[in-house]
């Protein structure tokens, strides 16, 4: 082309977790079965929605104003059962001309990081969510700005290293809190949010809070929304319908915006979110319609307590399972359905290998770079079938693991996955020639 067409970020925008995908399906091409615990959905999984949430969909795919454009900030009914249901669980108190839906989470974050300053900064969790991480590299054109989660330490931010990030850059704008945490299912204490508030308030920064599982925190995990603490701090706080009722494939996301009238510039940069949307008229209205009904059903809520618990109780047997490897740090998830297993310093190395057909290692090889832990994940994969993340290359992440889910709905399968899994990391730990890790230490850890 004449001129460059090319977003000077756009090499920042990468998601392992669907990119993975291809290599497996080629695999599945030679005949050998796959395994998928690599994407978060339910219903794709096996879980069955209920058929009193699939009436009420019917019921209103038959009117017709579900066939018409929305309010650009969402439909009146929508957004004012969502700021009566948060105004009960007290803190921060809105209305629902603080609530805007998009097209799900991803168009929201889309929007929210092509809205922001080219200079304005967004420091994140490490790990990262990959979808917050590459829109806000992107963005930038720089690779993003992470805070650490210490898997020595529960998975808790590490606030003295968020901290002077902040101050060694003064382009940060914001913090992202993922609540609860996906890839570890990490839940932040009420006096760890607390303290993040406080940073931001001292150094004149906002916050954005991704609260997409929030109603999927398992009993006793302690789980409060950004809402209940966030005082007089601008924030913004994001949530959706595609991993609760579930249903991914609504694309139904909205944000609720705390405390715009404390500050001008953040005041503008809510309404040019506004803005952005109405260049597209307005988000899809079919899910909005039902989400009010869905939600104030009494069987809504003991629907979700049943979904997690048996998250819990499969966070507490992979612990029970995978565990006791000397090689691996793993807490048991506390929200949502996912975890994270982090090699220790010294347990990888890049002669290691699992044996696998001729025709699936002709796949795998091309896919073998340099991360220590996506050559495990693609010999897993290539061996096994089982389908996981890298947390290097996945999850902007600086630590060696992999994530895996927590939603196979038959108990004697995910048995078996994790059995096959433990079984594959003993058999390709011990393969190579290597050292024996150091307890205590993790690759890349500061």
């Amino acid at each position: 082309m004449r001129t460059q067409i090319v977003h000077p970020g756009a090499d920042n925008l990468r998601y392992e977790i669907r990119q993975i995908v291809e290599v497996a399906n080629a695999i599945a091409a030679t005949g050998a079965p796959i395994r998928w615990e690599n994407i978060g959905d339910p219903v794709a999984k096996g879980e069955r929605v209920p058929d009193w949430i699939k009436e009420i969909v019917t019921q209103a795919a038959a009117e017709d104003l579900s066939f018409a454009y929305s309010p650009t900030k969402g439909l009146v009914e929508a957004r004012a059962y969502i700021a009566a249901e948060r105004n009960l669980e007290g803190g921060i108190q809105i209305s629902p001309e603080d609530i805007l839906f998009f097209n799900g989470l991803g168009d929201a974050i889309s929007t929210i990081y092509s809205a922001l300053h080219p200079r304005a900064r967004v420091i994140g969790p490490n790990p990262a969510y990959p979808t917050h991480s590459s829109a806000e590299a992107a963005h930038a054109g720089a690779p993003h700005i992470t805070y650490r989660l210490d898997p020595e330490n529960g998975w808790k931010p590490d606030l003295a290293d968020l901290e002077a990030k902040v101050v060694a850059n003064p382009d940060i704008a914001a913090i992202i809190i993922i609540n609860p945490d996906n890839p570890t299912g990490f839940v932040y204490p009420e006096e760890t949010l607390a303290a993040i508030v406080d940073i931001a308030a001292r150094h004149d920064l906002f916050i954005i809070s991704d609260e997409i599982y929030s109603n999927l925190a398992y009993p006793g995990s302690g789980m409060r929304k950004l809402a209940s603490v966030i005082g007089k701090v601008p924030a913004i706080a994001m949530r959706g319908i595609s991993k609760e009722f579930p249903w991914p494939g609504a694309r139904c996301g909205w944000i609720e915006v705390y405390n715009r009238d404390q500050d001008a510039s953040f005041d503008r940069f809510a309404r040019s979110l506004l803005e952005a949307k109405m260049l597209e008229v307005c988000a899809t209205t079919l899910p909005q319609k039902v989400l009010p009904r869905v939600m104030g059903d009494d069987r809504y809520y003991p629907y979700l307590e049943t979904r997690v618990s048996a998250y819990d109780a499969r966070a507490r047997r992979a612990v029970e399972v995978l565990g006791s490897l000397p090689e691996l740090i793993l807490h048991p998830a506390r929200g949502a359905f996912y975890m994270t297993a982090v090699f220790r310093k010294g347990a990888l190395k890049a002669d290691q290998r699992l044996p696998m057909p001729p025709q699936v290692e002709a796949i795998i090889s091309p896919q073998l770079g340099e991360a220590l832990d996506a050559r495990f994940v693609y010999h897993l994969l290539g061996a096994t079938g089982i389908c996981v993340v890298p947390l290097s290359t996945g999850f902007n992440s600086d630590l060696e693991g992999f994530r895996f889910t927590l939603l196979e709905p038959d108990e004697d399968k995910f048995e078996t996955v994790l059995q096959d899994l433990r079984d594959a990391l003993c058999a390709y730990l011990a393969s190579g020639a290597r050292k024996e890790p150091a307890r205590g230490q993790l690759e890349g850890a500061a």
